[in-house]
């Protein structure tokens, strides 16, 4: 039996509120699916799909603002998760200080502990950190699914690039067919990535 974990990468003040220190406004449009998919997964009986935060927490020198703007601070409001989708019960949270989630992180290990086999990531900017985490899962061997109305980027134009080259690793869906497939029984994973170098 498939076991997912859905990664919800970096929802947080300073991306999502507008005031944070570099929002990214197409994350605000993603809260209510993301509301629904949370709603789904924790009124479920199995256990064999885990949500787990991914929360970039840097420190106040951090390499990273060599070419970004200083932004979520470990310990600040802005490198909080946003309050709409705050972790419940025993979900994992990550924190991590580059764009990838598992960049010097446990996520791995947690994932591997878990029998995890799947990732799903979800979360802000399609194009940076969101295809960081999906390119370092696909290095470590997981099977990687891309939920489109679950991530989203500063414009679209770059939430559009970034799901096309999600497309040539991912299998790239909607969450309400995320959500069918399992209901249905179906591995969602399936079909996924471009085996017939299609992708243009």
């Amino acid at each position: 039996m498939a076991r997912h974990a859905i990664l919800v990468i970096d929802m947080l003040n300073d991306f999502i509120h507008d005031d944070g220190a570099l929002l990214c406004k197409g994350g605000q449009t993603i809260i209510p699916d993301l509301q629904r998919l949370f709603k789904w997964v924790r009124g479920r009986k199995n256990d064999d799909i885990h949500i787990v935060h991914i929360q970039e927490a840097h420190r106040k020198n951090d390499a990273d603002f060599r070419v970004r703007p200083v932004h979520s601070v470990a310990g600040t409001w802005g490198s909080q998760i946003i309050d709409e989708l705050a972790p419940e019960g025993d979900e994992y949270v990550v924190p991590k200080r580059r764009h990838s989630g598992f960049a010097h992180t446990d996520l791995d290990l947690y994932l591997r502990e878990e029998n995890i086999d799947t990732v799903v990531v979800t979360g802000v900017w399609t194009n940076v950190c969101v295809r960081s985490t999906a390119t370092d899962a696909l290095a470590r061997a997981y099977k990687v699914i891309t939920l489109s109305d679950g991530c989203a980027s500063k414009t679209e134009e770059m939430h559009e690039y970034g799901l096309n080259d999600l497309s040539i690793f991912t299998k790239v869906m909607t969450i309400d067919e995320y959500v069918d497939d399992w209901e249905k029984g179906i591995d969602a994973w399936a079909g996924g990535g471009d085996r017939e170098n299609k992708v243009e």
